[in-house]
């Protein structure tokens, strides 16, 4: 222990003890004696302010995939799968902070559990920084201005995120999440409550094993993108990691698009959400465009990535400026 919190910085094995019980309320020999699965760990995820609580809410809710997700407007649970052991999350706001219960049978997995959720959250974006940028733009000025926490959602996981991304091509968001649900009741094991602390999280989303084995016929999609699901589920067999979050944007977008069933616009969204490149942007993304049509003329890609160069290095926080304003506009 002396070791590691010489290597992590602190100086000091005391200084250690105190930033790790400030973070979990425990000290480590505490931790590690805690029953984690049966009562869960309450850890508190900090972020600069503003945070935009109810818009990723209900980006996440118009997502979450049945049995896997739960989304209400208070908080944000999903159950999570990390070397062969189960368990969930649970996330709700605080003042200033995120307030997570993590329920998982190995304490030496939160911190990579922690640390995904930052990720899933955008915890550490300057939004501030980010939005001044942005309102140089004369569109984007007042979305700024209107919400001024916005972040941009991340994903949990490589493989899960790339496996929505090829059922959300070419369908509406809801198609895309009810297929999910579908596949994800084809592959997983039922999990009981008493390991995930909630009747309805029941599921987990398949790894790239269980899609790689499973007859998913029946799913109903275009034979191109099942091969797609298939061919994608054996690349990530044979190289497990494939799709982790590594690399610079261009070099994962040319990494991505010689996958089965990656084009543009679905490595772009997959860099956007988990590699979490603040310039990634699909630019043929039907509601980006639809969000700057003038006078019922819509731009086309090429012109909204002429556009966009302005926009740079935070086209993703553009882009979620876009969709959500577009999201508003579709509702009224």
């Amino acid at each position: 222990m002396s070791a590691i919190a010489e290597a992590s910085g602190f100086g000091s094995l005391r200084r250690f003890n105190d930033a790790f019980r400030k973070l979990y309320n425990k000290s480590p020999s505490e931790l590690r004696s805690h029953r984690t699965k049966a009562a869960g760990v309450t850890v508190k995820l900090g972020y600069r302010p503003p945070f935009d609580w109810d818009r990723m809410i209900a980006f996440l809710a118009a997502r979450a995939v049945e049995g896997v997700e739960l989304v209400e407007p208070s908080r944000y649970a999903r159950t999570i799968a990390v070397l062969g052991a189960y368990g969930s999350v649970t996330v709700k706001p605080g003042v200033g902070q995120l307030i997570a219960t993590i329920r998982f049978p190995d304490v030496r997995a939160l911190l990579g559990i922690v640390a995904r959720l930052r990720r899933l959250f955008d915890l550490d974006a300057d939004v501030t920084s980010i939005g001044a940028h942005l309102s140089k733009d004369r569109t984007l000025a007042p979305l700024v201005a209107k919400r001024p926490g916005l972040r941009a959602p991340g994903g949990w996981d490589g493989f899960e995120l790339a496996v929505r991304a090829i059922l959300g091509q070419q369908v509406t968001v809801a198609a895309a999440r009810k297929l999910a649900g579908q596949l994800t009741a084809l592959t997983s094991p039922v999990l009981l409550p008493d390991v995930t602390g909630e009747e309805r999280l029941l599921a987990v989303f398949p790894d790239a094993t269980s899609l790689a084995s499973a007859n998913i016929a029946q799913l109903g999609m275009p034979a191109v993108r099942l091969k797609s699901l298939k061919a994608l589920a054996s690349a990530s067999c044979a190289d497990p990691s494939l799709l982790d979050p590594r690399g610079g944007l261009e070099e994962t977008v040319a990494r991505l698009v010689a996958l089965p069933g990656f084009g543009a616009w679905t490595a772009q969204y997959w860099a956007l959400r988990m590699l979490r490149d603040g310039d990634a942007f699909p630019a043929a993304d039907v509601a980006l465009l639809r969000a700057l049509e003038e006078g019922a003329v819509r731009p086309t890609a090429k012109m909204l990535l002429s556009r966009a160069e302005a926009w740079r290095p935070w086209r993703a926080y553009a882009a979620q400026h876009l969709w959500a304003h577009d999201a508003e506009q579709s509702r009224a």
